[in-house]
């Protein structure tokens, strides 16, 4: 299946704010991350590709383990979502994250801040 063609910003944010609490933070937050990267003009077509392909994966809620699956449901679009930061993970500089932080606050609160670095960290090779 093409799932860049299931992408559409309003179904992103649609299934982030619907689904933030039981995706989790992880998979949220990079997947915020995909997407502001994705919105600077300085990547390239191939990597935007990547990135729109990673994020309609994430919102077509028919894919390899279905999303509502408790405890397992998010993990192969955690592995989809990880393998796009691999791609573009050049791309995902202060500016991105600073984009996703503030997202995430408005979606999980201010207590999220202390495990968002944890998580950019460990999949962003301490970018």
């Amino acid at each position: 299946m093409d799932y860049e063609k299931e992408y559409s910003e309003k179904s992103f944010f649609d299934k982030v704010a619907k689904y933030a609490k039981t995706a989790g933070a992880t998979v949220i937050y990079l997947a915020l991350l995909l997407y502001y990267a994705a919105l600077k003009p300085e990547v390239p077509l191939k990597v935007k590709g990547t990135i729109f392909a990673a994020l309609g994966y994430f919102v077509f809620p028919l894919d390899a383990i279905p999303d509502p699956i408790p405890a397992a449901g998010y993990t192969d679009d955690l592995g989809v979502i990880v393998f796009a930061i691999a791609v573009c993970a050049m791309y995902i500089d202060d500016s991105v994250k600073e984009k996703g932080k503030a997202k995430m606050i408005s979606l999980f609160g201010e207590e999220i801040v202390k495990d968002l670095d944890q998580i950019a960290g460990k999949y962003l090779n301490n970018k």
